[in-house]
C-alpha cells in the first residue's frame, strides 16, 4: 500500500536510488563537517556520519520495492495496483 501511494504520488525507483546514494554522500560530508566545524570530537563526528548514513539501505529498499511495483505493472499492462491485483488473483485460487 505505500508502495502504491509513493508510485502514484510520482516517486519512481530512480528517485529513491538517488536519495540513497545521496545519503551515502551527505553521511561522509556530514562527518567532515562535523569533524571540522565542531570541536567536539570524532565520536560526535561518527554519531552524525551514521546517523545519515543509516537512511541509505532504507532509501535502497524502497527503490528495490519500487522497481518490482514498477515491472508488475508494466507487465499487467496498467500502472494502478498490480501487486493488489495480483494478490486477489492468488486469494481466489
Amino acid at each position: 500500500m505505500i508502495v502504491r501511494k509513493l508510485h502514484e504520488a510520482g516517486v519512481t525507483s530512480e528517485h529513491a536510488y538517488t536519495a540513497a546514494f545521496g545519503s551515502v554522500g551527505l553521511s561522509f560530508l556530514s562527518w567532515i563537517v562535523s569533524m571540522k566545524a565542531e570541536h567536539a570530537g570524532v565520536e560526535r563526528a561518527d554519531r552524525w556520519g551514521i546517523f545519515v548514513g543509516e537512511w541509505a539501505p532504507t532509501f535502497f529498499g524502497l527503490g528495490l520495492a519500487l522497481a518490482q511495483y514498477e515491472n508488475a505493472s508494466e507487465e499487467a499492462g496498467d500502472h494502478r495496483g498490480a501487486w493488489s491485483d495480483r494478490r486477489a488473483g492468488a486469494e481466489a485460487s
